[in-house]
């Protein structure tokens, strides 16, 4: 996997445009999202250890927003179910071709692994089978507001009965105070990271017209209201967290 540090906001820029993962955020993203995402290898590499808990024959695994395929390497290590097979889905064109190099490379190091298939497109427009596992991991917060509720009910449609959703998002918090300490905590985090303040200032323009995070609140009621009948947090690392979604 890629090496290269995350140079992108270094130097001042006269205008921070939106973040996109074009091939520049590719070269970077492993760099980028571990000194960016508190927990982030301990949430992926138990993404692979909680869908083995679920997983069932005859159905597919949905890697949704896929990026780079980390949580589809995880659900490949971990779940050994026969007739299962992996769908990841990403919409960026340059994530998608790393995305089949890693995995390429993946195969040759495993044996056995669960056959995967990667696809360019919008998981908006995805037609979905019937599905034990679902992975949204750092995606739902990229998906326009208004269309979140109609995806979460689509994929409760898809799952079959023990099977789960398996949702990682950033939160934001009602308590003002509590909202506060937990942003400034973030930043400490990417600062002991090596961000420079001017990084850490662009990366937040460039990103805050792009990924709107809800609260853990917002989550639970609006995958309750999606047809899931118990939402269980499993991880939090200050304003990072996971939660089980069950039909």
């Amino acid at each position: 996997m890629s090496k290269e540090p995350d140079r992108l906001f270094s130097q001042p820029l006269a205008q921070v445009p939106d973040f996109a993962f074009n091939e520049d955020v590719v070269r970077v993203f492993p760099d980028m999202i571990k000194r960016s995402v508190p927990g982030y290898p301990t949430i992926v590499e138990n993404l692979g250890v909680l869908a083995a808990q679920f997983a069932q024959p005859h159905t597919t695994l949905y890697d949704l927003g896929s990026s780079l395929g980390a949580v589809t390497q995880s659900l490949r290590r971990h779940v050994r179910v026969d007739d299962c097979h992996v769908i990841a889905v990403d919409n960026s064109q340059a994530m998608v071709e790393r995305c089949r190099e890693y995995l390429n490379a993946q195969d040759s190091m495993f044996q056995e692994l669960l056959p995967v298939q990667v696809i360019e497109g919008d998981i908006l427009a995805l037609d979905f089978k019937p599905a034990s596992v679902v992975a949204l991991n750092f995606t739902l917060q990229f998906i326009a507001p208004e269309q979140r509720l109609a995806l979460l009910g689509r994929i409760r449609q898809a799952l079959v009965p023990g099977g789960a959703m398996i949702l990682s998002e950033k939160l934001r918090f009602n308590d003002l105070e509590e909202h506060a300490l937990l942003t400034d905590l973030h930043i400490a985090f990417k600062r002991a990271n090596g961000y420079s303040e001017l990084e850490i200032a662009q990366k937040r323009s460039a990103i805050e017209n792009v990924m709107k995070p809800d609260s853990l609140e917002e989550h639970r009621d609006r995958l309750l209201a999606a047809g899931f009948s118990k939402v269980v947090p499993w991880f939090q690392c200050l304003n990072f967290a996971s939660l089980i979604a069950l039909p």
